[in-house]
């Protein structure tokens, strides 16, 4: 096993360990609370936090070696998990139960910050496939490191619903904290030949980070508005990722909620296993619109009706296609981009792409609650479409769902025939 395919295994560990405690902590703030916006502020902390820290990971990625880096962020998730622990140990009783409890969004804040110090990997990683994999073969390494996140979610996805259900928090964190451990010691035996950034570089950059990154990004024909399109696309993909476990939660029990993740989940690894084994083509760009006009299409029709296998299907093709969505930034970035300064370019678009999120994260979850929820329970909506589309809390959320593909897809559409995307795609290929 040479020195990548170990990153990869040490990627997939970090992902399991994080990604668990994320999934378990959300389906724990659902149930405890039973409201809707619980999972929309949720949400929000999450892509805040990442927002925040993105530019600040990917510059730290730049100044010390990759391996220091990645080890600083697997201590800093084991400190996180262990203060999060010891909280819900020590928990007064119902401070759990309101969505106005201010202890509860503290516990919640500080895992989900332990959560998104494993993003430092997904940062360093990417750079290091630059040096240590052929040009001509990056993308499909792109493909077999997202084939190593999506295993990771179809682990997460039953684990968390399961441990959770039958076990409780207190399991859910110990466990947290073992696989951090783990990860730990494997990363601990990594050999990665590499030299810390000289200090003359180091300087230069210091002078103002910010401008620096954003001026080479500039000097990329293209790359802003590639940053622009996922920002865009993370804006609408918030409304699914306030939402969809409470849509999944009213058609049936987190245990079994948990399961069907983790049986479709496997449509992740397929999707990177394929393209690690394809490729993105000559025109990665071209792959990413084509992928985007397949998701948000399914995104207008997969709730259409509360049917388990309507979202079953709307799931598997959302799964299968996020690795190309991934791994065609990742693909362009490496190509385009001198590599002692990826890690900010990936930092940045992480921070720029993630920030509008947020915003999408704490307003729908309450837009739900209050006008799209009561539009399909006791509103006009019931006389409307009700006798064809359903009525009730999972019918309003649906409608959200189907109002975003619909934007997303007209977008879409439009940014492809655009004449920016073609700069970048011809800039690729010289």
């Amino acid at each position: 096993m040479n020195v990548f395919h170990r990153l990869t295994v040490s990627a997939l560990i970090v992902a399991v360990s994080t990604n668990f405690v994320w999934f378990a902590l959300t389906y724990f703030v659902y149930i405890q609370t039973q409201s809707v916006v619980s999972t929309g502020l949720a949400a929000g902390i999450y892509l805040v936090i990442v927002a925040l820290s993105g530019f600040w990971f990917g510059s730290f990625v730049d100044r010390n070696k990759k391996k220091t880096a990645m080890f600083a962020s697997s201590i800093a998730s084991l400190i996180l998990f262990t203060v999060g622990f010891l909280m819900y140990q020590f928990a007064p009783s119902g401070v759990f139960d309101s969505v106005t409890s201010p202890y509860l969004w503290l516990f919640a804040s500080i895992l989900l910050s332990g959560v998104i110090a494993g993003l430092i990997y997904f940062i360093a990683i990417p750079t290091l496939i630059t040096s240590l994999v052929p040009e001509n073969r990056r993308d499909k390494a792109n493909g077999l490191f997202s084939t190593a996140t999506g295993f990771s979610f179809g682990v997460n996805s039953v684990a968390s619903g399961l441990v959770l259900g039958f076990g409780g928090m207190f399991w859910v964190l110990v466990s947290g904290i073992v696989l951090t451990l783990l990860g730990i010691v494997f990363l601990a035996f990594i050999p990665i030949s590499e030299q810390k950034p000289e200090r003359n570089e180091v300087e230069k950059q210091e002078k103002n980070e910010v401008k620096g990154t954003i001026n080479l990004i500039k000097s990329i024909p293209g790359l802003f508005a590639l940053i622009f399109f996922s920002t865009f696309n993370n804006l609408l993909g918030g409304v699914f990722f306030a939402l969809m476990d409470a849509y999944g939660l009213e058609l049936m029990s987190v245990q079994f909620w948990g399961i069907l993740w983790g049986l479709l989940s496997p449509a992740f690894v397929v999707g990177g296993f394929v393209i690690s084994r394809k490729g993105l083509g000559k025109n990665p760009l071209r792959t990413l619109f084509i992928a985007n006009i397949v998701i948000w299409s399914n995104a207008v029709f997969f709730t259409f009706q509360p049917s388990v296998i309507l979202l079953s299907i709307g799931i598997t093709i959302w799964l299968g296609l996020f690795p190309v969505i991934q791994a065609t930034e990742q693909t362009i970035i490496q190509k385009v981009v001198t590599q002692n300064f990826q890690g900010r370019v990936f930092g940045f678009s992480r921070s720029i792409e993630q920030s509008v999120a947020p915003l999408t994260a704490f307003i729908i979850g309450p837009i739900a609650q209050l006008i799209f929820i009561p539009f399909m329970t006791t509103g006009a909506g019931v006389q409307l479409i009700g006798g064809w589309f359903g009525t009730g809390t999972g019918r309003g959320i649906a409608l959200v769902f189907i109002i975003a593909g619909i934007i997303g897809l007209v977008v879409t559409l439009l940014a492809m025939r655009s004449r920016i995307y073609k700069l970048l795609a011809n800039r690729y290929l010289e």
